[in-house]
């Protein structure tokens, strides 16, 4: 929570990398039906003896009505679409090569200090955040710094689909304690590598992204806030986490010490969707609200609100619970039809890309909310 006693910080620059290739809902669905149908079929006798239960055909309609989703970037579409797949096709690098997420970082970082009148060799702190990382050490963040050619010290952190709010407050309080003067937030999402693309209810959630943030003590800041983006000062984060299992995936270095082979679909993202609905957007909404009571601002003073995208019914939700009416997509924009869900980066690209319209002194509300429980909010005004 900001007060007048706490270094000012800000955001001083944003980036977003995109993907070259995308996915179609029409494209996904008809992968879809080809896998199940086969999947079916090869099961026929155990689906008639009622051991298992046959898998349900996709519902093109269905998926942009149910979620908002029209599309989804992705690294590599034809593993994906590839019906005896359905994951995509990354080739194994070499450890003399740069990783898929150093890689996807690096365009974004850039396009980030760029905005805030920055060099690589001015930022001393990278904080990568992401919902899975590639490997457990060296850490990516600091791969990423080496790349970059930054200083300082670096750090990878995971909360799912909340990690980019996390990684900012931990970027703010970094920048407040004088341990770095210039922080870099990254969040390589290659989502499409832990999404079930073999079962209905969760093949058309997920898509990839890279989003970057600059931070710095507002005193020290190049961007004076007068450009196109403007300078968005933090006047407050905060964080709250609460257990639960309705959104899982328990891939992890002990699974091949485990006494029991687990079953494939445990290892990638599951959900119980209307628990998730019915239990995460009332938490959201009093996150918010308690927030924005902490920084003295009446919800009714928030100009735009850059929410996590994960579904639209959610998001419309939580607004309303927030300002008491549905908001329309200039207090509330979304990006999911373009992006689908790209875990921690949805909330800034949102942000990335629907704040230049905005004037000094508008506040805005960047948020997000996932696994875990778990929720991140950060109140910014354009300078």
């Amino acid at each position: 929570m900001a007060s007048a006693s706490l270094t000012r910080v800000s955001i001083t620059g944003t980036g977003l990398f995109t993907p070259a290739e995308s996915i179609s809902n029409a494209e996904l669905a008809a992968s879809l039906t080809a896998s199940v149908e086969k999947w079916n079929a090869d099961h026929a006798d155990e689906i008639a003896a009622g051991t298992l239960a046959a898998r349900d055909v996709p519902d093109e309609a269905f998926i942009e009505k149910a979620s908002g989703i029209a599309s989804r970037f992705v690294m590599e579409k034809s593993g994906v679409l590839d019906p005896d797949r359905m994951r995509p096709h990354l080739p194994t690098r070499s450890e003399d090569e740069l990783g898929v997420q150093a890689e996807m970082s690096l365009p974004a970082i850039h396009e980030a200090l760029e905005q805030a009148g920055r060099k690589p060799s001015d930022v001393d702190a990278v904080i990568v955040g992401c919902s899975n990382l590639q490997r457990a050490y060296p850490a990516v963040a600091i791969e990423v710094q080496d790349a970059l050619g930054a200083g300082g010290w670096a750090f990878d952190m995971n909360v799912a689909c909340s990690s980019a709010t996390f990684s900012i407050q931990n970027a703010v309080d970094a920048l407040r304690n004088g341990t770095a003067s210039c922080v870099v937030v990254v969040n390589p999402e290659i989502t499409s590598g832990h999404n079930n693309f073999e079962l209905r209810d969760h093949h058309f959630i997920f898509g990839d992204a890279c989003t970057a943030l600059v931070l710095e003590r507002t005193d020290d800041a190049v961007n004076d806030g007068s450009g196109e983006h403007g300078r968005w000062d933090v006047l407050g984060t905060k964080l709250a986490t609460q257990f639960s299992n309705n959104i899982r995936n328990d891939f992890g270095f002990l699974n091949e010490s485990e006494d029991e082979a687990r079953d494939p679909h445990e290892l990638v993202f599951r959900q119980n969707g209307q628990s998730v609905f019915k239990e995460v957007c009332p938490l959201v909404v009093r996150h918010i609200t308690g927030h924005l009571g902490e920084v003295d601002v009446e919800p009714t003073d928030v100009r735009r609100f850059w929410l996590h995208q994960a579904n639209l019914k959610m998001n419309q939700l939580i607004a309303k619970g927030v300002l008491g009416r549905i908001p329309d997509e200039d207090e509330a924009p979304v990006i999911l039809d373009e992006y689908a869900n790209t875990s921690s980066a949805g909330s800034v690209i949102a942000f990335h890309k629907h704040r230049d319209d905005l004037s000094s002194g508008d506040l805005g509300v960047i948020c997000s909310f996932g696994a875990g429980y778990s929720v991140g909010s950060v109140i910014v005004q354009r300078a």
